[in-house]
């Protein structure tokens, strides 16, 4: 079938909607009609050329719509379902097994590569017949996918699809890192870099764990405003105020427990990592292509007995957390409409750019303008 998508053709550069043929769902794969589609900042590292991808590829990995239609050997799923698209995972693996799909050990060759399927096939096709990359196992930046079982999760009617794709990675990723991996005890210190959605949704998972302070450090006091709608306790405006000293002032002599960076930014970083107290635990969840250089293991990590973590989709397993994450939308405890911005499918690279400046800390790509 014939769809339109926004494909990007060449690295560091904006992306063409075009016409794309989609083949028909295979062994264990569903066609889904896009209802949305978040816009990641991981869409827009790849997009920039920071991290190597094949192309031309078509983007996207925060969907939500309505199956089509199924493929051989699906019992799950039936046309008409509500799903959220989320990350790729081979499903057999000892990680998947153990219930870590985020660290499938093919999770990069299924999610970032731009290559073909699981079965080594590719679904997306140019008119003149050459191969388009998938993207995390979906491309949701088109308004038809194919999809394989592994990324979809079943969804509730009632539930808004404009709003839902991020809960397939962003939203999953902040709030599954303090949920699943950090588990921070009652009345513990967290301080969250970055309010972008990521880092929202990590502050609403710290004030349902109930830390003592839940602490937002970001540049735009917009965003800074809006983490107190999703439970921070105090603010910063770390290029108004000495990070260190204010966060020493907030939590005093009891210090970090733990700290949580969505930025990718080394000076930020550093001084999130110092202010760490002992045992403190450093969660890294951003992708970013800038190193720490000046970084001591010696003085920053062992000296104080501090660990770095690099976690990935929260540690969750998405057929399990996202479920959790509506309940807690449902019940007025994550306002993930409040931080929303819609585009229509021409606008994708106004969108991109209003994420990128700031101005929008969630948009979201609605291709189906017909869906109430």
């Amino acid at each position: 079938m014939k769809i339109k998508a926004a494909v990007l053709n060449k690295a560091n550069s904006d992306l063409d909607l075009e016409e794309i043929v989609l083949d028909e769902p295979k062994s264990n794969e569903v066609l889904i009609k896009m209802v949305s589609s978040g816009i990641c900042h991981s869409d827009i590292e790849f997009q920039n050329g920071g991290f190597p991808i094949q192309l031309p590829v078509i983007l996207g990995h925060e969907g939500a719509g309505i199956v089509e239609k199924v493929g051989p050997n699906v019992t799950y799923f039936k046309k008409g379902d509500h799903v959220v698209v989320g990350f790729a995972y081979d499903g057999s693996c000892r990680f998947c097994r153990s219930g870590l799909p985020g660290s499938c050990v093919n999770f990069n060759k299924l999610n970032t590569s731009g290559g073909p399927m699981l079965d080594g096939t590719y679904r997306l096709h140019k008119q003149n017949g050459q191969n388009v990359g998938v993207f995390f196992g979906q491309s949701s930046f088109g308004d038809h996918i194919v999809a394989n079982v592994n990324n979809l999760v079943k969804v509730p009617d009632n539930l808004d699809l404009r709003l839902a794709g991020p809960l397939g990675c962003g939203y999953m990723t902040g709030a599954g890192t303090v949920l699943n991996a950090l588990k921070p005890e009652i009345n513990s210190n967290l301080a969250v870099l970055g309010t972008g959605s990521v880092g929202l949704a990590a502050i609403m998972g710290a004030a349902v764990s109930s830390c003592k302070h839940v602490i937002a450090v970001d540049k735009n006091d917009m965003r800074l405003e809006t983490a107190k709608e999703f439970g921070a306790t105090e603010t910063i405006n770390n290029t108004k105020e000495d990070l260190i000293d204010r966060l020493n002032e907030i939590v005093g002599h009891e210090g970090l427990n733990y700290v949580i960076d969505t930025t990718g930014e080394p000076d930020v970083m550093k001084q999130g990592l110092t202010a760490l107290t002992i045992k403190g635990e450093f969660a890294v969840v951003a992708m970013g292509t800038k190193m720490i250089e000046k970084l001591s293991p010696m003085i920053d990590i062992l000296a104080a007995s501090k660990s770095i973590t690099g976690i990935i989709e929260g540690d969750s397993i998405p057929q399990e957390f996202i479920p959790k994450m509506i309940d807690l939308y449902q019940a007025g405890r994550f306002p993930i409409d409040k931080i929303v911005k819609f585009y229509k499918p021409e606008e994708i690279n106004q969108a991109i750019n209003d994420s990128v400046a700031g101005s929008t800390i969630k948009p979201i790509i609605v291709f189906d303008d017909q869906y109430k």
